[in-house]
C-alpha cells in the first residue's frame, strides 16, 4: 500500500514537472551581454549574446536589459515587450532593418529604450513598424539608415496604431530625393497618431519628418534641422500634423505642406531655413 502510494506521488511530480516546462522556459526579465551565449537561459548569471537570442526567452510582456555594453544585433519583436538599456550602451548594429516592430494586436505594448540603432550595408530602417499596436521610443539614437528609401524611423501601420517618440535623436538617415528621418506611412487601412516630443531630428536626406495617409502627428520640444530637403512635410493623404515649441531651422524647406495640414502654435522658431515655408492657416489656440 506504501509502495503504491509513493508511485503515485511520485507519477504525479514528474508529470508537473513536464507540465511546468512550457512556462518555465521564458522569464519575464531576461538579458543580454557582449559575453553571452545565446545557448544560454538568458538569466542575469547566464546571459544570451543577442536580443533575438532573448527574444525567444522573454514572456509576453517581458524585459530584456543588458548588462555591459555591445552590440546585440537587428530584432524582429511580435508581442508586448520592453528592450530597455537605459545605464549602459546597448548598440544594435544593422543591416536591413534594426528593429521591426510587426505587433498582431492592437491592445500590443512594445518599449525600446536607451539603444544605439546604426545602419552598415546596406541598411534598410532603423526602426520599422508595421502591424498594430503601440511603440514607444525613448532615450535612443538611430543613425545612418541611408540607402534609397532607408528611415531612422518607418510608421508604416497596416491598421491602428501609436508611436511615442521622446528624447531621442535621428540622424543621417535617407539618401537623395528618398526616405529621411521619421517617416509616417500607414497602408490599407491604417491609422496611425505620432508624437514625437524632446528629440532631434538632424541632417537626414530628404526631409527630418515626412508624413503621408491618416497620420494625426504632434512635434513639441524638438529640434528639426539640417535636413537638405524639408524640415517637416506632408505629402499624400489626409494627414494633420500639429508643431509647439520647436526649432526647424537650417533645412531646405522648413515646412512644406503637400497634402493634409502642418498646423503652428506659434510658439515655433521657423527661420534660418534655405527656405522657411508656412504653417497652415492661422495659429492654433494654446489652451
Amino acid at each position: 500500500m506504501k509502495f503504491r502510494t509513493l508511485l503515485a506521488a511520485s507519477a504525479t511530480v514528474i508529470s508537473l514537472g513536464f507540465t511546468a516546462s512550457p512556462a518555465a522556459a521564458q522569464a519575464t526579465r531576461t538579458w543580454v551581454s557582449g559575453v553571452g551565449d545565446d545557448v544560454n537561459p538568458c538569466s542575469r548569471t547566464a546571459p544570451c549574446k543577442t536580443f533575438a537570442g532573448a527574444i525567444s526567452k522573454t514572456a509576453a510582456g517581458g524585459e530584456i536589459n543588458c548588462l555591459d555594453p555591445g552590440g546585440f544585433g537587428a530584432v524582429t519583436i511580435t508581442k508586448s515587450l520592453t528592450i530597455s538599456c537605459p545605464y549602459t550602451e546597448g548598440g544594435a548594429l544593422a543591416g536591413g532593418n534594426g528593429i521591426t516592430v510587426n505587433l498582431p494586436l492592437t491592445s500590443d505594448v512594445v518599449f525600446i529604450r536607451g539603444l544605439d540603432i546604426f545602419g552598415v550595408n546596406p541598411p534598410s530602417n532603423g526602426i520599422r513598424m508595421i502591424g498594430v499596436g503601440t511603440l514607444h521610443v525613448e532615450d535612443s539614437v538611430i543613425r545612418r539608415f541611408n540607402a534609397a528609401s532607408s528611415a531612422g524611423i518607418s510608421i508604416a501601420p497596416t491598421g491602428t496604431a501609436t508611436v511615442t517618440i521622446t528624447n531621442t535623436t535621428v540622424a543621417t538617415n535617407g539618401n537623395g530625393a528618398t526616405g529621411g528621418g521619421v517617416v509616417i506611412a500607414p497602408t490599407g487601412a491604417g491609422v496611425v497618431s505620432v508624437s514625437i516630443d524632446d528629440s532631434r531630428i538632424l541632417g537626414n536626406a530628404n526631409a527630418g519628418v515626412i508624413v503621408s495617409g491618416a497620420s494625426t502627428v504632434m512635434i513639441t520640444d524638438s529640434t528639426v534641422s539640417h535636413n537638405p530637403s524639408f524640415g517637416i512635410r506632408t505629402s499624400t493623404g489626409s494627414p494633420t500634423v500639429r508643431v509647439g515649441t520647436t526649432t526647424i531651422t537650417g533645412n531646405g524647406t522648413g515646412v512644406s505642406v503637400g497634402a493634409g495640414t502642418i498646423e503652428s502654435y506659434c510658439t515655433n522658431q521657423l527661420n534660418g531655413n534655405s527656405g522657411d515655408g508656412a504653417f497652415f492657416g492661422a495659429c492654433l489656440p494654446l489652451k
